[in-house]
């Protein structure tokens, strides 16, 4: 046995970053996570919390004000804030999703101009793709950008836009070129005060109720034509090689949260008598849990995998992506279902947060590409 063995662990900095992240959400977040599901609110002591710690957008580059942390290290935050509270694991987890296109595509004047106030924590960022009639088929978008001299113009709707409204900033695709269909897609930046953009009502939503979920309007909005991500008709590229990156972070919610789910449950049956016996000493009860446990470790190995190959800018990361996406949401879905049975009708109620959990788990088998887009992109990459 080699203890120095270390090419299958995380780093000593990957595990520091976990212990301290772990210790401010339970310490910061957790105390108000009940409240902010059962009131609807945005979770300001989180975002705080988050910002002065500067746990709000771990991977900005140094050179733009950020920590310079890798995909891993984002990927951790997400989970451990996840872990006692969806709602908040979205301020880190957008955040990256938002900026993830300006990273990879656009140039460095356009990424001094974004970056650092994100970095500062003085604003965040949303990824506006969606639209009501173009979901899992993204390309078929409506919203339209024109150039008018130094001006981008924007007409159209996006929907789903987690944190819209609490945003200064938005990453939106729209057309450019219609007869090129997806190659006719472009990338933009867009202000929370450009002239023409305004936010919509928000959603009523099953779960992660402290995020809110808006849609976005474009009224000949106008951005100075030097926002635009890349060169033009290149945004949907840019849309599909974010997802690559920024799925497993979606997986990395989802096992966060099972963890929680699983971490209420394990508590639950260890106190809780019936019979005369605690819930723990029930070996159909074992079995539930023990099955649950694997599947969490096993979905974690899996999102760290698919992280750290998009860290190292692997290609193909189709495949790896979606499967640690699917696999972690799936898991995260059945695990806390199992929660809420093991804690039987205490489970049904809010006194517990194993209902909460259940509910936030839902949205991570829809957002970022429903499990079903991400089968279909497993069976591509399989059968090419």
């Amino acid at each position: 046995m080699n203890t120095e063995f270390d090419s299958y662990r995380l780093s000593d900095e990957h595990q520091a970053l976990r212990e301290a992240v772990r210790d401010l959400a339970e310490k910061e977040i957790a105390p108000y996570a009940a409240e902010v599901d059962e009131e609807g609110r945005y979770p300001v002591e989180a975002r705080d919390a988050l910002t002065k710690a500067g746990f709000q957008a771990v991977i900005i580059p140094e050179e733009y004000g950020g920590e310079g942390a890798d995909e891993l290290a984002g990927c951790l935050v997400i989970e451990e804030v996840a872990r006692v509270c969806a709602s908040s694991s979205l301020i880190p987890g957008v955040n990256g999703l938002g900026m993830t296109p300006i990273l990879l595509s656009a140039s460095d004047e356009l990424k001094k101009q974004v970056l650092p106030s994100i970095a500062s924590g003085d604003a965040m960022i949303s990824y506006a793709l969606s639209e009501r009639e173009a979901g899992s088929d993204a390309a078929a978008m409506r919203t339209r950008a024109r150039r008018e001299g130094d001006e981008w113009v924007l007409n159209g709707t996006k929907c789903w836009i987690t944190n819209a409204g609490e945003s200064t900033w938005y990453t939106v695709m729209a057309v450019t070129d219609p007869e090129k269909k997806a190659n006719g897609i472009s990338a933009f930046v867009v202000h929370k005060d450009d002239p023409g953009f305004v936010v919509g009502s928000r959603e009523r939503k099953l779960g992660i109720h402290g995020s809110p979920t808006r849609e976005i309007h474009f009224e000949d909005c106008r951005i100075p034509a030097d926002r635009i991500i890349g060169d033009e008709g290149t945004g949907f590229k840019t849309a599909l090689r974010t997802l690559d990156h920024t799925r497993p972070t979606i997986g990395a919610q989802a096992v966060g949260i099972a963890q929680g789910a699983l971490d209420v449950a394990t508590q639950y049956i260890k106190e809780r008598k019936q019979f005369g016996k605690h819930l723990a000493e029930f070996q159909g009860l074992q079995f539930m849990l023990a099955d649950m446990a694997m599947k969490v470790e096993a979905a974690r190995q899996l999102v760290y995998v698919a992280t750290s190959r998009a860290e190292r800018g692997e290609s193909g990361l189709g495949f790896i992506s979606s499967a640690a996406k699917c696999f972690a949401s799936d898991t995260a879905m059945q695990v806390t279902t199992d929660a809420v049975q093991l804690l039987g009708g205490a489970g049904y109620t809010r006194d517990f947060p194993a209902e909460r959990m259940m509910r936030d788990a839902k949205i991570t088998q829809i957002y970022e590409g429903t499990n079903q887009i991400q089968r279909l992109v497993m069976a591509r990459n399989l059968l090419a």
